[in-house]
């Protein structure tokens, strides 16, 4: 297990990827970027048995990831980067013409690190439940995870996975809702109350952990509890709470912050309040 000192380091540089990113090419999403940098980097620098040096996309004998909630490509990229599944350096081209770091993940560039286009909400969940499948059938006793957001539970698709799911048993499979109350909209409250959502999903025969998102010793206990009901005949969703922005006090807590880019005195003030840690690209 990795020392929590350093896993709260590498998610300071990862703001700080992101905030640089979509600062310079003025469009992308830093809110529910920044809220998810510790949940990365936990899985990423810690949880996930993997090997960026050889990637491929059967992910034979590995753990999988995929991101549903695709608009916070700049955490992913950034984490992927970091991990070393391309050069930090290529961060510089998000959201370019013809980078291989689109605004949403594309896999039609074969960009290391990404296994399927996300973007159009409710889908990753159905992708994931097909690979965890996938490994059932192949006897691959590793682990799929997936990352969904709060307001993309109001996608129907989500809860035709979510049923199934639960009731045949997909149990190698470990779902992230990133729920910080925001939406591109306001609220979710506002625009579509989820209700119970932990009930909801332990109806649908899924294992339930509700943590902080943004404590990374409560992430790591968490991910590390999930592995524990692994096998055990349920799919388990970690209702994981988070601050939008957090790390930047001037984003945290609003909508606002969902798809807006900082200007140059933002950036300055917003790097102020994060680290330099593994060295800026």
């Amino acid at each position: 297990m990795a020392e929590i000192g350093n896993l709260k380091k590498i998610a300071s540089q990862v703001r700080r990827d992101i905030v640089r990113m979509v600062h310079k090419r003025q469009s992308g999403h830093p809110g529910g970027s920044l809220g998810c940098a510790d949940f990365f980097t936990a899985l990423y620098f810690d949880q996930m048995h993997l090997d960026a040096s050889d990637f491929d996309m059967n992910g034979i004998d590995e753990d999988l990831f995929f991101l549903s909630n695709g608009h916070i490509s700049p955490v992913f990229y950034s984490i992927l980067a970091r991990k070393g599944y391309f050069p930090v350096e290529e961060l510089n081209t998000f959201r370019a013409i013809n980078s291989r770091l689109q605004g949403h993940p594309t896999t039609h560039d074969n960009l290391p690190g990404i296994r399927v286009a996300s973007g159009s909400l409710g889908q990753g969940l159905s992708v994931a439940i097909g690979a965890a499948l996938s490994k059932k059938l192949r006897n691959d006793n590793k682990l799929v995870y997936v990352l969904m957001g709060d307001g993309e539970q109001q996608e129907g698709q989500i809860w035709e996975a979510a049923l199934y799911a639960g009731s045949r048993k997909v149990d190698n499979l470990i779902a992230t809702i990133d729920y910080n109350g925001q939406q591109i909209d306001g609220a979710v409250d506002d625009v579509m109350p989820l209700g119970d959502l932990a009930a909801k999903y332990r109806a649908f025969g899924w294992e339930v952990i509700e943590f902080d998102g943004n404590d990374m010793q409560a992430v790591v206990n968490t991910l590390e509890l999930a592995k524990t009901n692994v096998g055990k005949g349920k799919p388990q969703l970690l209702l994981m709470k988070t601050e939008m922005g957090m790390g930047v006090d001037f984003m945290m807590g609003s909508h606002n912050w969902h798809g807006i880019a900082p200007n140059d005195e933002q950036l300055e003030k917003a790097l102020s309040q994060l680290e330099e840690t593994l060295g800026d690209y």
